[in-house]
């Protein structure tokens, strides 16, 4: 949504309710809030499409999927100022091969759990990505509230970041500039995540991030091959309510 202080803007391109979607070679250019949205489809399939717009543009996701199956992104580029693909509730079945973020802040599932009934994400895979200057990695998020929607069945590998502030990032008490936060416990339920062969360097000391819910902790978390650096320093991971196992050479060492 718009910030308080911004006008709700236009946003370029949207598909609702809709089957058998093929997007090609598109580019879009400064767009006044999300660039791309599709809500609501089955079957999608985008590839080279091209997004464009400043880092400091709020609200201008690249891609936007909610409510909808089967939806693959191959071959793109984004830069904006807002994520580079949001991945809502009821996104289910995605694939991402081949994508480009940056600037932005990252490839995101969520925010979830802003309402108390909500649709889950699940089946998600994002192979072959790469980061450069990006404010996240690959970022789940969600509010600090009740909820029954979940976030499971996701699998991010082989990707490069290049100074990245938070490379891998679960954060379950999202909430944009701290204003009017809930401050309860998110009932988001995050199971089976998987970072297979993460590798680059972190903006930030902290490299991975898990901030999970008190009362329904981050299950089946996996780490393999995981290496991020700070600089010419070690770079460290954070935990609180996350259980998972590690497997192959991970740096920073795992928490979990």
């Amino acid at each position: 949504m718009a910030g308080e202080s911004c006008p709700d803007g236009a946003t370029t391109l949207s598909f609702t309710n809709s089957k058998n979607i093929v997007v090609n070679s598109l580019t879009s250019l400064n767009s006044q809030l999300y660039h791309i949205v599709v809500n609501g489809c089955q079957n999608v399939k985008m590839q080279g499409v091209r997004v464009t717009a400043s880092g400091t543009s709020p609200n201008t996701d690249g891609i936007h999927v909610q409510f909808s199956t089967d939806v693959t992104i191959l071959n793109s580029r984004v830069g904006t100022g807002d994520d580079c693909v949001s991945i809502g509730p009821g996104a289910e079945s995605l694939w991402i091969e081949n994508f480009i973020c940056g600037p932005g802040h990252g490839i995101s599932i969520g925010s979830l759990g802003k309402d108390a009934n909500e649709a889950g994400v699940q089946n998600v895979t994002v192979t072959t990505a790469t980061f450069t200057g990006t404010q996240n990695g690959f970022r789940i998020k969600s509010w600090a509230r009740p909820s029954t929607g979940f976030a499971r069945n996701v699998l991010f590998q082989h990707a490069t970041m290049n100074n990245v502030q938070n490379p891998i990032v679960i954060d379950q008490h999202y909430c944009p500039g701290d204003k009017n936060c809930p401050n309860q416990v998110s009932g988001i339920k995050v199971n089976d995540v998987t970072y297979n062969d993460i590798h680059g360097s972190s903006a930030t000391e902290v490299a991975v991030k898990f901030d999970c819910s008190s009362e329904y902790p981050c299950t089946g978390i996996k780490l393999e091959d995981v290496k991020l650096t700070y600089g010419n320093q070690q770079a460290e991971a954070s935990c609180a309510n996350a259980e998972g196992t590690v497997s192959g050479v991970v740096r920073p060492s795992s928490c979990l």
